[in-house]
């Protein structure tokens, strides 16, 4: 048996879904955190239990031999994209496996498994980026970008960022050195002092509208008009339509709004889907990959298949992006969504898309669902990662609906929900993986099920 703090090394046998891996030492299974199938690995034991073992990457002693595709400057410190050493196509067929496993082990039935959909774009994908504030080491000079891999605190700056647009590069840049010269300090979320908290940019693909969001706190009186100044001279390929200021001393290290005041401009941008213009907030979801979401709706519009004469459900319906693609072609589509903002928003989108048949509710969808006298021919199901509460998804099968795509960011959870839907006499037709997010572990999945 294998002991806590003990370091070991062995070749990684295979990947789980979320970024685990596994290899054996002695017999014994041992799970790290974002290891690739083939690396030899030097491992330190931090949990070992009788029924499980895990362990930290201390050292890649052999690369995989999958691993032979060039990679960014930041690769290996940054905490994102640890895949991005894989030819992309590989890392389709590894993501589709893990889905696929994941149906096998909770003996998932299923009569038709469609071949995995890739990103149309690998690199420069985003759409959004949310950077922090912090240091790389302890009382080291000011950096905005990711979390170091493997460390809560430490931020590595990410400026040459290869999924990102160069217009998240230039602002990054220019907001970063701002603050460097004039010795502001980031705010520390262990001793809960400073003033720089985050920066969201996000930047639609077809509009090219940019929207930026510094966040701070309240601690200090900072001058930053000096900052707008330098933001507008930027020469930027997309349209800068507002900058804001967020103040947030809530203790959480999280992006939330105490008040938010306009530097700039407005506090939205739009993008376009298929054809519908969206209007998009500060604070609203969105898919983080514009052309990805258009192959993920089109997959969705096409499981859901002909709804004229029909009534669809749209539950957690973010900002109504689903169900506005579908009512084009449903007789009428009511949504629920439990982010206020994202609730006016899908309904502004829907008079701005000229879509009289929709109707987006806010509340949580365990309590909303029970108040609602329309009955539903086709229910759409977009979860949050952690899957479906049991009592909505009870109600959701009480509806005794004919038809259900469930759409997932999250295969785990969803496999959970798709047993009880099995339970419930419910057979799962079509299953589909769409990629959304290049080099990082995970990936959306589209399931159709019927009564």
């Amino acid at each position: 048996m294998l002991k806590r703090k003990q370091v070991v090394e062995f070749i990684i046998e295979e990947t789980e879904y979320g970024g685990k891996a596994y290899g054996l030492v002695d017999g014994n299974k041992v799970i790290v955190k974002h290891g690739i199938k083939g690396q030899k690995v030097r491992v330190f034991i931090n949990k070992a239990r009788r029924n499980k073992i895990e362990g930290k990457i201390l050292e890649i002693l052999e690369r995989s031999p999958m691993e032979n595709q060039e990679t960014c400057a930041h690769f290996g410190k940054c905490g994102g994209c640890f895949q991005q050493g894989i030819a992309y196509e590989h890392q389709l067929k590894e993501k589709e496996a893990q889905v696929k496993r994941l149906f096998e082990e909770d003996n998932i039935q299923y009569e038709n498994w469609l071949p995995i959909e890739g990103s149309p774009e690998a690199f420069g994908y985003r759409n959004k980026m949310e950077f922090s504030f912090g240091d790389e080491e302890k009382g080291g000079p000011l950096t905005l970008g990711m979390h170091k891999r493997g460390k809560h605190h430490d931020i590595v700056t990410v400026d040459q960022c290869l999924i990102m647009d160069e217009d998240f590069r230039s602002i990054l840049t220019v907001i970063l050195e701002f603050f460097k010269q004039r010795e502001i300090p980031h705010y520390s979320s262990t001793r809960h002092e400073g003033y720089l908290r985050h920066l969201v940019v996000r930047k639609a693909h077809y509009t090219k509208e940019i929207l930026i969001n510094l966040v701070t706190t309240t601690q200090s009186d900072i001058n930053i008009e000096g900052l707008v100044e330098e933001i507008k001279a930027l020469s930027l390929k997309g349209k800068l339509v507002g900058s804001l200021h967020t103040f947030n001393d809530n203790l959480a290290d999280m992006v939330q709004s105490d008040r938010t005041d306009v530097l700039i401009g407005q506090d939205y941008f739009s993008e376009e889907l298929l054809g519908l213009r969206f209007k998009i907030s500060a604070f609203s979801f969105f898919q983080t990959n514009s052309l990805g979401a258009e192959k993920l709706y089109s997959i969705v519009r096409d499981f859901v298949g002909q709804a004229d004469d029909q009534v669809v459900f749209d539950l957690y319906c973010g900002t109504g992006t689903i169900g506005q693609i579908v009512a084009q072609k449903a007789k009428k589509v009511i949504g629920i969504e439990i982010v206020e903002d994202a609730v006016t928003a899908a309904n502004e989108n829907a008079k701005l898309n000229g879509l009289t048949n929709c109707h987006f509710i806010a509340g949580d969808v365990k309590k909303k669902i029970k108040e609602l006298n329309d009955k539903p021919d086709i229910i759409i199901l977009d979860p949050p990662r952690a899957g479906i509460h049991a009592a909505a998804l009870q109600d959701i099968i009480d509806f005794n609906t004919e038809k259900i795509v469930y759409v997932s960011c999250n295969p785990k959870s969803m496999v959970k929900d798709l047993a009880m839907l099995e339970a419930h006499g419910y057979q799962v037709k079509k299953v589909k993986c769409m990629d959304m997010f290049p080099h990082t572990p995970h990936v959306e999945a589209v399931t159709l099920l019927t009564k």
